[in-house]
């Protein structure tokens, strides 16, 4: 037979409406009593009618997840973004909350399935797992006060929007810093965006670090076009450069092959640094040095601060300084 209310209620000694306030999660509820009957509910199989729950609350109960356009392979296998809904879910199942996915090729089409969640009220808010200048879905979130957490420090409007973040200025710094210890001097950024905000915050990040040693700053290579692959020879020749900060480890990869493609040994003749230490790190040889950063933070806290959000709580920024170590393998030599 199918438990109801009434079952729990009696076998956990609490009165109905307890065990409807422990469902809706409300406060007044201690969080002892609401262990203890989530507990029981879960013994009986009893499963709450969240359909008529949420038209009572007028929620969805339910959030989305906003990836980036998947507009390169880069960007579309990049595993980062899988532990990143990893922990999502994971947290909102504490919160008893499902999450959709949000994602298209292009940002025109995001932002229309974003609007089409948003406006079908499939959605109760979004986590937006990227930041970008002048991106036409985080504009139509803030201009139509859509609950939703950034990942990433916003380009603007700090103080209004709810973001967690890493600091990716100090994580550019150090990996820069690291390649100056081993003796380099002549040092480039290498990256495959240039709108990200995460872009920016990483190459200044790297400007710090030369700018204190004394040492040339050169302007950010970025490989964008097909001919800025085939003008890397040039630009590694015309600058002297003996290493690379790379903007993440799937394109470190890439930039690995090509960098062989034209002669040069890593790490003989270019040293790599990256960031993230995804699983692709240590796919082929030489295996990767990367900074090892834990993107699970940032999910939890994010879903969090979103929840607050959507419990019209009080809710504001901040920028997590996860805790990162640098993982030395194989792609940096001591000159």
């Amino acid at each position: 037979m199918v438990s109801t209310v009434k079952d729990v209620a009696k076998k956990a000694k609490v009165s109905p409406s307890t065990v409807s306030r422990v469902i809706n999660d409300h406060p007044s509820i201690s969080i002892e009593t609401k262990q203890r009957v989530r507990k029981i509910m879960d013994e009986m199989g009893y499963f709450p009618n969240v359909t008529a729950r949420n038209l009572g609350k007028q929620r969805a109960n339910s959030f989305g997840v906003i990836l980036p356009p998947l507009d390169s392979r880069e960007r579309l296998g990049n595993p980062l973004y899988l532990e990143l809904l990893n922990a999502v879910n994971e947290t909102a199942a504490e919160f008893q909350i499902t999450t959709a996915v949000a994602s298209a090729n292009n940002s025109e089409t995001l932002l229309e399935n974003v609007t089409r969640m948003h406006r079908q009220k499939q959605v109760d808010g979004f986590i937006l797992a990227y930041s970008e200048k002048d991106d036409p879905v985080a504009e139509y979130l803030y201009q139509n006060q859509v609950p939703f957490t950034l990942i990433g420090r916003p380009p603007k409007r700090e103080a209004d929007i709810v973001y967690v973040d890493n600091d990716n200025q100090l994580l550019g710094k150090q990996a820069t810093e690291y390649l100056i210890d081993k003796g380099h001097k002549n040092i480039l950024f290498v990256s495959n965006v240039n709108q990200e905000v995460i872009f920016f915050e990483r190459y200044f990040g790297y400007q710090e670090a030369m700018m204190l040693k004394g040492y040339p700053t050169h302007s950010p290579l970025a490989m964008l076009q097909p001919e800025d692959y085939t003008q890397f020879p040039e630009v590694i020749k015309e600058t002297g450069a003996t290493a690379l900060v790379v903007i993440d480890d799937i394109f470190a990869l890439r930039m690995i092959q090509l960098a062989t493609l034209h002669g040069y040994k890593v790490p003989d003749d270019l040293s790599v640094i990256s960031f993230n230490n995804s699983i692709f790190a240590t796919l082929v040889h030489p295996y990767l040095t990367t900074i090892d950063i834990d993107i699970s933070d940032l999910g939890r806290l994010g879903t969090q601060k979103l929840m607050e959000q959507i419990d019209q709580k009080q809710s504001s920024g901040v920028q997590l300084v996860v805790p990162h170590h640098l993982i030395q393998r194989e792609t940096v030599r001591t000159i």
